[in-house]
């Protein structure tokens, strides 16, 4: 029996089909190496900025106020670079 939340590992978030972030071990290479490679792939594609962010469910009004207030964010920081 499958309990509330669990996803099967081949349907990404809302039921769109998403392949699994893979790598290839190349010859002589060691395994801290290759998941060194595996974290920053994983990194990169945002998979686990997606896991965190569908953990706990955000109500509209939280994640426009998340969304609004790093929008300051980067706001001020254009701001203050913009004379150099």
């Amino acid at each position: 029996m499958r309990r509330r939340g669990d996803c099967d590992s081949r349907v990404g978030w809302r039921g769109s089909e998403k392949s699994l972030t893979e790598i290839k071990l190349k010859k002589g290479e060691s395994v801290d190496k290759a998941l060194r490679r595996l974290k920053k792939k994983i990194d990169r594609e945002g998979t686990l900025k997606i896991v965190r962010n569908h953990r706990h469910f955000e109500k509209p009004s939280e994640r426009r106020r998340r969304k609004e207030k790093a929008a300051r964010f980067s706001a001020m920081l254009s701001a203050r670079y913009a004379d150099m």
